[in-house]
């Protein structure tokens, strides 16, 4: 974990439930100080890792999961064949992550794999896998039209400060 300060990694391990691997940096911090998206590296453990950027906020989360939940994948995937504006916005998405994350390789096997694929590992470009790594990647500064779409249909998408997940999740 290249920049990343201990204190840091600990509030990871609580937002990902889970002790966090390859996080090269803190890419965006809430209003409240904690992290928001990471920025990984290209190789975890010896083998490719196609997510450059990962949401962990929880309760960005949490909502983009209420959204999954009812349907809107599959709504985005029809907007991707139905508008061809939209479709050309979304692969240009997928190339500038596949631009950036090919400019942090090292391996040029990992950078061979990696090449192919687009955000998060999606083969199919049109597909959407996901709407949380297409929000991470817009928070990154990504022109993902996917990832900017879910954000603004979120009203309330970070902790009230009255009632911080992560600050309890810290505690």
């Amino acid at each position: 974990m290249e920049s990343v300060r201990h204190e840091e990694v600990l509030i990871l391990e609580k937002q990902l439930r889970r002790k966090p691997l390859g996080v090269k940096r803190i890419v965006l911090s809430c209003e409240h100080g904690f992290p928001v998206v990471i920025e990984n590296t290209c190789e975890i453990n010896g083998k490719p890792f196609p997510t450059l950027f990962w949401l962990v906020c929880p309760k960005l989360c949490k909502e983009i999961s209420r959204l999954e939940a009812l349907g809107w994948i599959d709504r985005f995937e029809a907007l991707i064949r139905e508008d061809l504006e939209f479709e050309k916005a979304y692969i240009e998405a997928h190339a500038q992550v596949r631009k950036l994350r090919d400019m942090n390789i090292k391996d040029e096997n990992v950078r061979k794999i990696l090449s192919r694929l687009g955000t998060g590992g999606i083969r199919n470009l049109k597909s959407v896998k996901c709407l949380h790594l297409h929000v991470a990647d817009y928070l990154a500064g990504i022109r993902n039209p996917v990832g900017e779409r879910v954000f603004k249909m979120i009203d309330q998408p970070f902790c009230r400060s009255d009632k911080i997940i992560c600050r309890e999740l810290h505690s």
